[in-house]
């Protein structure tokens, strides 16, 4: 064997790593800047009320929160449950195949996601 043979398999972690990378970075992006613009609304809100131009109901703010962070989880949870059902309709290749995408594609996630 030589390093001819190994070629598609390393391409295939090499590629798979640096899309979650790619993807991990992009994702930590979005959520921080998300931060900023509801942290940002929500400091708004309070000088505003602290200024009696608006009156703010923060009871209903927070359950509307509470609800939105619910809404989020099934989401993800149904997600998270297609995704499972996707991995059992095509589990007909081969094992080796997915095994080594995966775990490159999620080792390159979690590092986009820790130095983004």
């Amino acid at each position: 064997m030589n390093v001819a043979d190994y070629a598609p398999f390393l391409g295939t972690i090499g590629g798979a790593f640096a899309a979650g990378v790619l993807a991990g970075y992009a994702i930590k992006q979005v959520i921080r800047i998300a931060a900023v613009i509801v942290g940002l609304f929500i400091a708004a809100l309070a000088y505003l009320e602290y200024q009696k131009i608006i009156n703010v109901d923060w009871v209903r703010v927070q359950s509307d929160s509470q609800n939105g962070v619910t809404w989020v989880a099934d989401t993800l949870t149904n997600i998270s449950n297609n995704i499972g059902a996707l991995h059992t309709a095509t589990s007909d290749l081969e094992l080796c195949n997915i095994v080594p995408l995966t775990s490159s594609v999620s080792a390159g996630f979690m590092l986009g996601m820790l130095r983004g």
